[in-house]
C-alpha cells in the first residue's frame, strides 16, 4: 500500500480505474420548494466528497469491485475531499493543483433537484504531465476504466482520447462518460463502450434526442464513430444499448421518485462491473436499469438502495430492438476487395 492508501501496481488483477478530472465538495440543500426570487429556509445540509468519477468508484465498491480513484485536487476543498476518501476506505490518489477544486450545490425540493456547477480549478501543462504520468503506471493494473465527468480548465479536449489510448496499451477495456469535443475525441480513439445520457448525445446528431428511436439512431453514430458499443441513458425512460450488431431498450418496470443525480454514474458502474466479470450483456444491462433506478431512491450520487434494486430487477426489461434500415442511417457497405 502506499500512503495515501492506493495499492501498488505489481501486477494485473481485476482493478477497475475511476478516473475524476474535475471533483466537487458537493453541498446537498433540502428545502420544502424551491421557488426563484425568494430566500428559502434550508432543513438539512450535507457536504460531501462527489463528482462523476468519486460517485462511479463508491457504486463499483457497493458492487464488490475492487477500484481505484486517480484525480486531480486542489486546495481546502481537495483536503476535505482526500479526507472523506480516506476515512471511507476507497482508495484514491491525486495530483495536487494550486488552485481550489470546485464545489457543486444542490436544491431538493420535493420531487426535484436543481444542481449548480462551478467550473473548477485550472491545470498547468507540468500537473497534466504528472496526472498522465500516474495513470501511465497504474493503468497498468487495472482491466477496466471509466472516464467520466467534466474537466477543469487547463485539461486538453484530447485529454480522455489520450487516456483511452494509454489503457489500450495497457490491456485495459474502457468506458467514456463525457459530452463534446471530449466526447468526439474520445471515439476517434476507440473506447470500448459510450455512455453519453441524451442530452449530451445531441450534439452528434445536431439536435435534441426526446424518442427512443431518436436515442437508437445517435447510439449507432457512437459506434460508428469507433466506440465498440453504446449505452445512451434517458433518465426515467431507461436507456438504449448497441452492442454486438444489436439494439436494445432497457427499462426498469417503475419510477423511482428521489434524487436522479447520480443514477447515470451508477449506470456507468454496473457497465464496468459488467466489462469486469464478462457477464452476458443482457444480464449486465438489466442490473444497470435496477441500479441506476435504484440509485435515484438514495439521497446522495454515489450509492443505491439494495433493496429496491432487487425489487426491481425481475421486473426489468430488456427488449431487442428490430430496427429498419434507417434506423442505422445508411451505414456504408462492407465489401471485400475485388481479387
Amino acid at each position: 500500500m502506499t500512503a495515501d492508501g492506493a495499492p501498488q501496481t505489481r501486477k494485473r488483477r481485476d482493478l477497475i480505474i475511476s478516473v475524476s478530472l474535475n471533483p466537487a465538495l458537493d453541498i446537498t440543500y433540502v428545502v420544502p420548494e424551491l421557488v426563484p426570487d425568494t430566500s428559502h429556509r434550508v432543513t438539512s445540509v450535507v457536504s460531501r466528497a462527489g463528482g462523476k468519477g468519486l460517485n462511479v468508484a463508491r457504486v463499483l465498491r457497493q458492487l464488490g469491485a475492487d477500484t481505484l480513484v486517480l484525480g486531480l485536487l486542489g486546495g481546502a476543498a481537495g483536503e476535505h475531499i482526500q479526507a472523506e476518501l480516506a476515512t471511507a476506505g476507497l482508495p484514491a490518489q491525486f495530483t495536487h493543483l494550486s488552485g481550489e477544486t470546485r464545489r457543486t450545490v444542490t436544491v431538493l425540493a420535493q420531487d426535484t433537484a436543481t444542481v449548480l456547477n462551478e467550473p473548477g480549478p485550472h491545470v498547468t501543462a507540468a500537473q497534466w504531465a504528472a496526472f498522465r504520468d500516474v495513470f501511465a503506471e497504474r493503468v497498468r493494473a487495472a482491466r477496466v476504466v471509466v472516464l467520466s465527468g467534466s474537466r477543469p480548465p487547463g485539461v486538453p479536449d484530447t485529454a480522455y482520447a489520450d487516456l483511452v489510448t494509454m489503457a489500450q496499451v495497457a490491456g485495459a477495456e474502457t468506458i467514456v462518460d463525457a459530452e463534446g469535443s471530449a466526447l468526439r475525441h474520445a471515439l476517434a480513439a476507440a473506447p470500448t463502450l459510450a455512455k453519453p445520457n441524451a442530452h449530451e448525445a445531441a450534439d452528434l446528431l445536431g439536435r435534441p434526442v426526446r424518442s427512443r428511436d431518436e436515442a437508437v439512431a445517435v447510439a449507432h453514430r457512437l459506434v460508428r464513430s469507433g466506440a465498440s458499443a453504446s449505452v445512451v441513458s434517458r433518465g426515467a425512460d431507461g436507456f438504449v444499448a448497441v452492442t454486438g450488431g444489436a439494439a436494445y431498450n432497457v427499462r426498469a418496470p417503475e419510477r423511482v421518485a428521489g434524487n436522479p443525480t447520480g443514477a447515470g454514474d451508477a449506470l456507468a458502474a454496473v457497465l464496468a462491473y459488467g466489462l469486469l466479470t464478462r457477464a452476458p450483456w443482457p444480464d449486465v444491462l438489466a442490473r444497470g436499469a435496477a441500479v441506476s433506478a435504484a440509485a435515484v431512491a438514495c439521497p446522495w450520487a454515489g450509492e443505491y438502495d439494495d433493496d429496491v434494486a432487487s425489487r426491481l430487477l425481475p421486473g426489468t426489461t430488456v427488449e431487442k430492438l428490430q430496427e429498419h434500415r434507417a434506423d442505422r442511417e445508411q451505414e456504408p457497405c462492407r465489401t471485400s476487395p475485388p481479387r
